[in-house]
Order: structure tokens, then sequence, then C-alpha cells
């Protein structure tokens, strides 16, 4: 589970630090900078996933993720600027690396916790404006870091070194000086391992980043329109989509694997299509959900609902928008594995304020049932109102909701922690945070009252 992260000079954030907790919200007005932070770990994700070996993968109109060059992605459009980063998280089990030895008795490091750090510059030069260059790149674990960074200037020749004084990286015989630059943003190069016969053990580092970033799973605040039918091969895809373009793929997926799977204790009966349909109940928004094939051998499929008892079922398409458009919320956060990020971007759009409510619960259920970690950014007051009373109830601590407010000021994002205590209260409201809510009743009261005074006051 993600715990911190720091951002310096990315988009909108000067300097974003930010710890992460079991659920977290963001709110704030519109182009704030509350999409940059899921861009941001998007970026680190979308730059492992690359085929070629290059700092950062910006991306591009075939890619996931499209932010244009080093220059469209740094603080102020301002190349010059160095672009940093620090990511905490927990690992699922403690690990163990190194050996201990009788002649030091120093214990083997030891820990559940690992921190990457990373801070790369941009050069001009003949070939390209936005050359980029590791100015730095470390993990730390057990309270040592593992670092490499460049002996001079022109970081074309780095150095591998240990802030543990009783650590020493042991170097082959005919091994070369220096190394080259880090691949991508987190790994070593490969002759490390080439070069120090004791450096194996950084590999685990590296696997255990990438088994963090593997399992970060996005989807944005525009959904995919509903169709008539779906065509569905029986693949099982990675997850929903970006739009949810692979919703019903993946329900038709999870279902046949539940149904596969024989019921134990603790084990949900219910198949994956029924959960979905319980939490479409909860939202008040069908009363029968289901996903029927066309013709037996078609591989089309149809998502039906029934809106209320008496009514007949009808295809998702002819049931409004509020369906579709919650559906990958929902199937998302039951498909992923256990124990993976998941990051939202308004998912209660086109929601009424009463499921905007019960979407609070949804996510808050999912995150603790199935060990997730939400991170999600909102414009929706309903769904900040549900998890404070949630916590002020005592079914969920406060230190498993994190809530922040993302505002402007001076062309730089800033964030403000609103302080949700045990008792569901916070510590800060900003101004303005949801409208002038006050202002709104009194000049509405004052407006009524007048125009009462003049129309009695007016000529027969």
């Amino acid at each position: 589970m993600l715990t911190r992260i720091e951002v310096q000079n990315f988009k909108a954030w000067r300097r974003l630090d930010m710890p992460l907790a079991r659920v977290t919200g963001l709110f704030g007005p519109n182009n704030a900078g509350k999409s940059s932070v899921m861009q941001f770990l998007l970026l680190l994700k979308q730059t492992k996933n690359a085929t070629d070996r290059n700092l950062l993968d910006f991306g591009g109109p075939d890619k996931p993720l499209d932010l244009g060059s080093y220059a469209d992605a740094v603080h102020g459009r301002d190349a010059s600027r160095d672009m940093s980063w620090a990511v905490d998280w927990t690992l699922p089990q403690r690990i163990r690396v190194g050996e201990s030895t009788t002649a030091s008795r120093k214990p083997a490091l030891e820990g559940d916790r690992l921190r990457t750090r990373c801070l790369v510059r941009a050069q001009s030069n003949e070939h390209s404006e936005n050359d980029l260059r590791p100015i730095f790149m470390s993990y730390g674990f057990g309270g040592d870091e593992f670092s490499i960074e460049p002996v001079d200037g022109s970081a074309q020749h780095y150095l591998l070194t240990t802030t543990n004084g009783d650590f020493t990286f042991a170097r082959k015989p005919s091994a070369q000086r220096f190394l080259p630059r880090p691949v991508k943003t987190h790994l070593y190069p490969d002759e490390t391992r080439l070069c120090y016969s004791n450096g194996g053990f950084l590999r685990l580092f590296e696997a255990e980043y990438e088994k963090l970033l593997d399992h970060i799973f996005y989807l944005g605040p525009l959904r995919a329109a509903p169709k008539r039918a779906y065509f569905w091969s029986g693949h099982t895809p990675e997850h929903v989509g970006a739009s949810g373009e692979q919703t019903v793929d993946a329900a038709l997926a999870a279902n046949r694997q539940r149904e596969a799977r024989t019921a134990g204790p603790g084990h949900d009966s219910r198949s994956f299509l029924e959960t979905i349909d319980h939490w479409l109940r909860a939202l008040d928004l069908a009363r029968d959900f289901g996903i029927e094939e066309v013709a037996p051998g078609s591989m089309l499929y149809r998502v039906r609902i029934r809106r209320d008892a008496g009514g007949a079922k009808v295809d998702m398409i002819d049931a409004g928008f509020g369906v579709s458009q919650v559906l990958p919320t929902l199937v998302l956060l039951h498909y992923v594995p256990e124990g993976s990020v998941v990051l939202l971007e308004q998912p209660e759009l086109h929601l009424h304020p009463v499921a905007q409510s019960g979407l609070a619960d949804i996510i808050l259920s999912a995150a603790i049932r199935r060990k997730l970690q939400v991170v999600f950014e909102s414009h929706s007051e309903a769904l900040l109102r549900r998890l404070q009373r949630r916590v002020a109830e005592g079914g969920v601590p406060a230190d498993a909701v994190q809530l922040y407010h993302v505002g402007m000021e001076n062309g730089q994002a800033r964030l403000a922690d609103l302080q949700i205590n045990e008792w569901g209260e916070l510590g800060h409201w900003p101004k303005d945070f949801f409208g002038d809510e006050m202002n709104e009743i009194a000049a509405t009261t004052k407006a009524s009252i007048r125009r009462k005074v003049e129309g009695k006051n007016a000529p027969s």
C-alpha cells in the first residue's frame, strides 16, 4: 500500500508531499491539480511498462497517458527545472535481504517498507531539446539507502553507494570502475550485478517496485457510452479499462471464475454478477441486474436492468446514464486483485446525491474487505459527508481515511489536509469549499422577502 508520495516540479505541483491512507480523497475546484496526482502515478506505471529503456515515457496518442514532452510535463513548462519524486509503500509481507556474518555480527536487513527516490534533469543537445539525464536514483530499506548517482556533471559515469556504514559493495576482480546510467527511473543498470558480487539483493527492491506499479489500476472521469450489445470472446482482461470500455468483459470473466470455484468458509457464495446486483440495489439504481447472451453461442451479450419491482427489464442503454457510468467503478473495485491500488476520477459522475453517498459506502467496503487502497478525486459533498459519518459511527477508523483539499495559488497547486478526526469532524474547511451555502440561503431569503413586500405594496 502506498503510504506517501513526494513530487517536485510536475505539472501544477511545484511541490507535493502527500501521505496516503486506505481511502484517500482529493476535493477542490476544477483545474487545481487533483488529476495531476493520478497522472504522476500513471506516468511511473507507463514508464515501467514501456518497451524502450528511456527514463520517462510521457506517452502519446496511442498510450493510456499523453503528457507531451518533458517541457509540457514539468512545472511552469520550464525545462530548466529538475523533476524529482519519492514513493513510499508497505510490502504485503516482511522481506529479508543480505546475510549476517560472524565477524560483524550485524543482522541481515529486514523490513516491510520500501522507498524509492529519483531526480531527472533535461539537457539540450544537438539531438534533442529534452535529453533526460538521471541525477539520482535510490531505494531505501531497513533504515539504509542504496543509491546510484553520477560521479561528475556529465551524468555518464555512476557509482553505487550506501548509507550503511557496515556494508560495502564488493567489487568483482577486474570489474569496471564506473557504471552506466540507471534504466528508466527504477532499475540499477545490468552491470551492477556483474560488477558487484553482493549486489544481487537490489533486484528484489526493483521487483517489489514493479509489483506495486502492476497493481495500480485507473478509471478516468469519462466513461464509455453504453451499447445495445457487447461482444465477449471469453478472454479475461487485466482491468475494466481507463474509460470502462472492458467492463462487461471483466464482469463476465469474473463471474465465470467465481462460479468455477467452490465456495468455502469466509468466501462470498454469490456470483460476481450477483455482487454487482447487490450494490446497484444499495445505490437504488436497479432492482434486477444481469448480463445475458443474446443467443447461445453468439458471443453477444446484453446488459439487462429492471429499475423497480413492478417494471420490465430493459437494456442498459435504455436505462439512463447512471447505471452505465457507475458500473465500471463497481466492477473495478471487485475485479482487481486484493491489495491493489485503485485510482478513481469523479466516481460520482451522473449520480444523484443519494447514490453518491451510497458510493462512499461501496468504496469503504471494497477497501476494507478486499484490502484495496482507493485514491479518488471528487466534487461530491454527499460522498464526503458519508465518509465523515462512517468515521463518526466508529465503523471506520479515522486513520483509514485521508481527505485533502487541492487549491491553486499563484499558479501552484496547494494541498491542504482536511484533518478528519475520530468523531468524523473536519478540522479544516476551506473557504467556498462546496460553494457559499449560507450566503446562497441568505440571498434567496432576502430576495423572497423583497419580492413579497414589493408585491404587497404594488398598486392594484
